[in-house]
């Protein structure tokens, strides 16, 4: 069954079902950080495939009904409350929480649609380690960046590029997959949005298989961002160094990733 024939099935609400009839997909952790994001849930959820094992929702004391809607519109929903703030936080008490074999991070403002994680998933399952979406391989896009958002991604995503030899064609996006027996890997710390750059970064220190997929990033639905993009494009920028000097501590023979057809491989 080919990756577009799986996703045909999915956005069906069917069951997954593979070739003899038999269901056989592993289970998927899907974990979401939340603030105030009651408005923007049952357009996330509207989209959330049914054969998902959970959702974790963790959330940084919403002061709106984030948790109760959160919870009227999905079975398998689990509610983790993260009094640090941040979300690297919450996403780090999210993987940490999560009991399938497979965790993939989403955000709660309608800008990724939960349609796509079937090709995360597929992705995994052909042999990845570690998926990556990216916004700015064919296929992908975004409606979300501003210009100077979108220069200061393409510069540090370059610096990436050059000190650690990889691929990467997008770096700062937190639309990511990945095995939980990868998880004592990928070793991160950090609490703010940076996450998703040390995500990447640890991926390719750790040396496991990136695949690097096309994601479609929407404009936020309702409420504004928390991002800041100066302060933490700094942050971002740190973090690349902080994981440059941990790579040259600990070295791992790693390949450089390749393109091919719009996936990276290592």
């Amino acid at each position: 069954m080919t990756i577009a024939a799986i996703h045909s099935q999915a956005v069906t609400d069917a069951p997954l079902r593979f070739p003899g009839g038999k269901l056989d997909i592993p289970k998927v952790s899907v974990v979401m950080p939340t603030l105030n994001e009651a408005n923007n849930l049952p357009i996330v959820f509207a989209k959330m495939p049914a054969w998902v094992h959970e959702i974790i929702i963790v959330d940084g004391r919403s002061t709106d009904n984030t948790r109760e809607v959160a919870l009227s519109l999905h079975h398998a929903v689990r509610i983790l409350e993260e009094p640090k703030k941040g979300k690297g936080a919450a996403l780090r008490a999210g993987f940490g929480a999560a009991t399938g074999d497979i965790i993939v991070s989403i955000d709660a403002d309608g800008s990724m649609s939960a349609d796509e994680l079937i090709l995360f998933v597929a992705a995994l399952m052909a042999g990845a380690d570690f998926v990556k979406g990216s916004r700015f391989i064919q296929g992908g896009g975004t409606e979300d960046m501003s210009i100077f958002r979108m220069l200061g991604n393409w510069a540090l995503t370059h610096i990436v590029r050059v000190l650690y030899g990889s691929g990467f064609s997008d770096l700062c996006y937190g639309y990511n997959a990945f095995w939980k027996m990868h998880l004592p890997l990928l070793n991160i710390t950090c609490d703010g949005f940076e996450i998703e750059t040390a995500l990447n970064l640890s991926a390719l220190r750790s040396g496991v298989k990136i695949v690097e997929i096309p994601s479609f990033e929407k404009n936020r639905v309702h409420g504004q961002s928390n991002l800041n993009a100066f302060t933490d494009g700094f942050r971002v920028l740190w973090t690349i160094m902080k994981e440059m000097f941990r790579r040259q501590a600990s070295p791992t023979h790693l390949s450089a990733p390749s393109t091919v057809n719009g996936f990276v491989k290592s």
